[in-house]
């Protein structure tokens, strides 16, 4: 979106069931401050679902919306799509023709944590770069291999953007501002909000000095996981790893037990296993497929093991893990322990 001075910004945020609504809230808050800051209506926006009325986030509040039929003829400058759990779920023929007519009519459109999966099952991210949240990567991959998928925060590809969500869209919206209507008031409301530090597109959702478990584990450690991490698919040997972290399997076992808490094999086995979640719950790959994907040569060994990870065998979860989390049993294994009478 280019600069300009005059003229309302019409904004529209289309949300679904389970919506996030921090993320929600955090993307359109900058555009409050900067209206609040400059006495002036710069920008003006509103919510819209499929039919409208309230709809439930996934920390259990609701948002009133407009019904998409009663906005989809209108001219929008922005047009924000927020998903969480299974957005597939919810592309509509209604939505997609809302926003292809949008895009049409020269619309900006976006998306925030999974929104983007509408916008690619759309057709509306083809030969574009877009971002989704981290936890719903793999599975985009899986289901768009033509598009561009970046790790970053945010990505802006011409009137396609993207956010993964979280803290992140209010980075999205204030440099939205920014194009708009300049520097100056962008800054002043991220400092308004208490927003100390504008996080640039490129920015990495999980920088690697920080992921997974922060700066205080030895670099060996950090090495070590960074290599599992890049060998989910094809899993190196605990020995390797070892070696080419540069130290002893035993002194990585103990720097594991004390940083990790567990070992380096169930340790590389979890994280594979957590890999394989995100593509039995997001996605139809066949489960033989995810078990390859996984690193497992057994699909029979790759079941045992995720039953015990997650407490139920991988077939079930494809049903029971669809349900957003907030509204499953918890402890989650231990009711599925219980139900099957382990």
């Amino acid at each position: 979106m280019e600069h300009t001075s005059a003229g309302i910004c019409k904004v529209t945020i289309f949300v679904t069931p389970h919506f996030n609504l921090a993320a929600t809230a955090g993307f359109i808050d900058p555009f409050r401050a900067a209206n609040y800051l400059d006495g002036a209506s710069y920008f003006a926006w509103d919510y819209i679902s499929e039919r409208g009325g309230p709809v439930l986030a996934s920390n259990g509040m609701e948002v009133r919306t407009k019904a998409l039929s009663e906005v989809s003829a209108q001219r929008r400058d922005l047009v924000i799509v927020s998903t969480s759990w299974t957005p597939e779920r919810h592309g509509s023929a209604g939505l997609r023709s809302a926003l292809w007519r949008w895009a049409r009519g020269g619309t900006t459109l976006g998306a925030l944590d999974t929104g983007a999966f509408l916008l690619a099952q759309a057709g509306l991210l083809e030969g574009r770069r877009a971002t989704v949240h981290y936890e719903h990567m793999d599975a985009f991959g899986e289901m768009f291999p033509r598009i561009e998928l970046s790790e970053d925060i945010c990505v802006f590809d011409g009137p396609r953007i993207t956010c993964s969500g979280g803290a992140a869209s209010m980075d999205f919206a204030l440099h939205i501002i920014a194009g708009l209507k300049g520097n100056a008031l962008a800054n002043a409301a991220a400092r308004y909000l208490f927003h100390q530090s504008v996080r640039p597109p490129g920015t990495a959702q999980n920088p690697a000095p920080l992921e997974p478990i922060g700066s205080a584990a030895p670099s060996p450690v950090r090495r070590a996981i960074a290599l599992m991490e890049q060998h989910l698919e094809e899993p190196l040997s605990i020995a390797d790893i070892c070696a080419r972290s540069g130290v002893s399997h035993r002194q990585m076992n103990r720097l594991f037990a004390t940083h990790v808490k567990k070992t380096p094999a169930l340790y590389y086995r979890d994280i594979r296993l957590d890999r394989a979640r995100g593509l039995v719950t997001q996605t139809q790959m066949p489960m033989s497929q995810i078990a390859l994907a996984s690193g497992f040569a057994s699909q029979v060994h790759f079941s045992r093991a995720y039953r015990a990870r997650f407490g139920m065998p991988p077939r079930r979860d494809r049903v029971e893990g669809r349900v957003p989390f907030e509204f499953r049993a918890w402890p989650m294994h231990r009711a599925a322990l219980a139900r099957d009478g382990g």
